[in-house]
């Protein structure tokens, strides 16, 4: 059976899930959905003691007109969170792609001769909050239903390196979430709605997605953490910045938030080869949960992905097709029995993790974010304190003589990045 409160942690433990990719046709299935491939592929998730997925409906297969959203479609991911129901999953619904594995999903009517700003355009906006809206209020009665995920990573449409971006400031960020997040609240009161911004909200400076954003906007805060982004290619497979990147984000993210104890989403991390060879993936995924459940306040840990892009389809960058926990057929991997094992070892297991009381003073200028990217000093104060074994915390600048704030997250001492060096 599903758990009654999607939106709870289930026994005070964080969750355990999997962004699910279906083993035929990789999100393409939706063009030729079946439901036995699907049942099938949630009965080898449910498996791995796994409780939620997060589901992706292509934003262009249905809407593929501003005014028209896919009735069929829509029973299709009511069908799909069913079957989830059925094998004790709950279910987060991602809205708005935009990107998935290097390629972009976008409708038609936002592109070339319709091209039109996807965050300030008024029909653009309006059509984004009738399709979110219809989506969340499909779900709404289903007690599995989590609640919705805006998009994925859409924040790199608002910069480069994307090699065409729809250009707006911090303030058009932020009204355009707040308008977005609104739909899918009208759609399902009550549900854990959330958006979510690949890394550079956190580490670019130019980004106009802020990390004051993703960590005040919604209902939690949502982190995706991969090593690919220079952390690998800098410290190693084996170094402590590397395994220990997913914690930073979640450390980083709390320095931004208004609440000390929001709570945190580690909503996408994978194990990416080469940089982490397929013979290491069990023991990086091990490693980087272990990390994450150090900190305080995980709503939980899901995946990327549940299952390998098929090799029969074609122009995925390489690492893409060995990321699953699972084969595209179904059969398990290392790190899905890694994960297995975690999930079990953590059933009805008692978080609380102790605080933090060390913590790395982030500057608050936007201009500055490039201070907490790999090589940053910011990064690579926390990596080198982790590695003297302090479990470091992050506390913004402004922050430092805030006593009620610190004491709240349990901070007794503050460093700068210099102080490290």
């Amino acid at each position: 059976m599903p758990l009654a409160s999607p939106s709870a942690t289930p026994s005070g433990a964080p969750r355990f899930g999997a962004n699910y990719t279906p083993g035929q046709g990789w999100f393409h299935h939706w063009l030729d959905f079946d439901l036995d491939a699907v049942r099938a592929d949630l009965d080898a998730v449910a498996a791995l003691g796994l409780d939620h997925v997060r589901v992706f409906p292509i934003w262009p297969y249905f809407q593929p007109n501003r005014t028209l959203i896919r009735p069929r479609a829509v029973e299709q991911l009511v069908q799909l969170a069913d079957a989830a129901a059925e094998r004790g999953l709950d279910v987060n619904v991602d809205g708005l792609q935009g990107h998935l594995s290097s390629f972009d999903f976008l409708p038609a009517w936002t592109q070339t001769w319709h091209r039109r700003n996807l965050f300030t355009d008024p029909d653009v906006v309006a059509g984004q909050a009738a399709y979110l809206r219809t989506l969340a209020a499909a779900l709404a009665d289903r007690p599995n239903f989590i609640g919705m995920t805006i998009g994925n990573e859409i924040n790199q449409f608002s910069a480069g390196p994307h090699p065409d971006p729809d250009r707006i400031t911090e303030e058009q960020a932020e009204t355009w979430l707040r308008t977005v997040l609104a739909a899918c609240e009208e759609g399902a009161p009550g549900k854990l709605h959330l958006h979510a911004e690949y890394d550079a909200a956190w580490y670019q400076p130019d980004q106009p997605f802020t990390p004051g954003q993703a960590a005040r906007l919604g209902a939690v805060t949502a982190v995706h953490s991969w090593v690919f982004n220079g952390t690998a290619q800098r410290h190693g497979r084996t170094g402590t910045a590397t395994r220990a990147h997913a914690a930073y984000l979640i450390e980083l993210s709390k320095a931004w938030a208004l609440d000390p104890h929001r709570p945190v989403w580690l909503q996408e991390v994978g194990a990416p080869a080469p940089l982490i060879p397929a013979e290491h993936a069990a023991a990086f995924t091990e490693e980087t949960i272990e990390a994450a459940l150090d900190c305080q306040d995980v709503w939980g840990v899901t995946w990327w992905c549940s299952h390998d892009v098929s090799r029969a389809l074609a122009d995925f960058p390489e690492l893409e097709y060995s990321l699953g926990l699972l084969t595209n057929d179904g059969r398990v991997k290392p790190a899905g029995a890694a994960v297995a094992r975690i999930a079990k070892e953590w059933r009805g297991r008692t978080y609380a993790p102790a605080p933090r009381t060390t913590a790395v003073v982030v500057d608050d200028a936007m201009e500055r974010r490039v201070e907490c990217a790999p090589g940053g000093a910011v990064f690579e104060a926390f990596a080198r304190l982790t590695q003297d074994g302090v479990r470091p915390a992050a506390v913004l600048a402004s922050r430092v003589a805030d006593a009620e704030h610190l004491a709240a997250r349990g901070i007794t001492e503050v460093v700068t990045p210099e102080e490290v060096r």
